[in-house]
């Protein structure tokens, strides 16, 4: 189960330092030199936010391994770490302006499950043959996480948050999902090809390439809006 994790732990290089953490609600952003990494902030006990001040100047490398704990909150560090190095790297992908658009026609007469609330994306792909919505803490019309065994297994699109990265439930749901076309969606999701190997078909996230240089400064309320920082973008196995 951890072969995906320190596949891409291993790439990251121990020569770069980190120089500020930021965790808020709903944001977790890492940055080190000219390079910054987003993740979705995981606190499913409402606990309060930690310092992470004293990790400031390690590596990137030794920051991105947080990825692998289980407290969520550490492990959103680590993702947005690895997310650091991975989202900026050169890449072959498509500019997507409104990801959820470009799979209307694709999820036409479909069985789609949906792992977490994406609600434009669940909009666009209204006309699939059946929706299943997968959470957490579901909401009326939703199924309980735990359902994905029963459920997946005969979908045949799946989109997957980027937070199954950081919780350690992505290595399982792909394990379900073998038979599907899936998609790892969101900010959170690290974009490398080391994913397609894995039995993933395409992967969409974040490139953070406008970032102020005041956004450490300005994000404390998490008001950000990830579209003016970075480019969305697509990548296809």
């Amino acid at each position: 189960m951890w072969n995906i994790y320190d596949r891409l732990i291993k790439e990251v290089p121990a020569t770069i330092k980190v120089d500020y953490i930021h965790q808020g609600p709903i944001w977790t952003l890492v940055k080190a030199g000219d390079l910054c990494g987003i993740a979705v902030t995981i606190n499913e006990q409402h606990a309060s936010l930690p310092d992470y001040s004293y990790l400031q100047g390690q590596s990137l490398e030794t920051i991105a391994t947080l990825c692998k704990s289980w407290n969520f909150l550490t492990a959103s560090v680590g993702t947005a770490a690895l997310n650091a190095f991975y989202n900026n790297q050169p890449l072959e992908f498509s500019k997507t302006g409104n990801t959820f658009d470009d799979y209307i026609d694709f999820a036409k007469n479909k069985k789609v499950a949906i792992i977490g609330h994406f609600r434009a994306l669940e909009h666009a792909i209204f006309e699939s043959t059946e929706i299943s919505i997968l959470e957490r803490i579901p909401e009326p019309g939703d199924y309980p996480d735990s359902a994905c065994e029963y459920i997946l297994p005969n979908q045949d699109l799946i989109f997957i948050t980027g937070s199954a990265f950081t919780n350690k439930t992505l290595p399982r749901l792909l394990q379900l999902g073998e038979n599907a076309h899936t998609v790892i969606i969101g900010p959170s999701t690290p974009l490398s090809t080391v994913l397609f190997e894995y039995g993933v078909n395409e992967i969409s996230g974040l490139i953070p390439n406008n970032i102020p240089e005041n956004m450490f400064e300005t994000i404390g309320n998490d008001s950000i809006s990830l579209s003016k920082v970075g480019t969305r973008i697509r990548i296809t196995k």
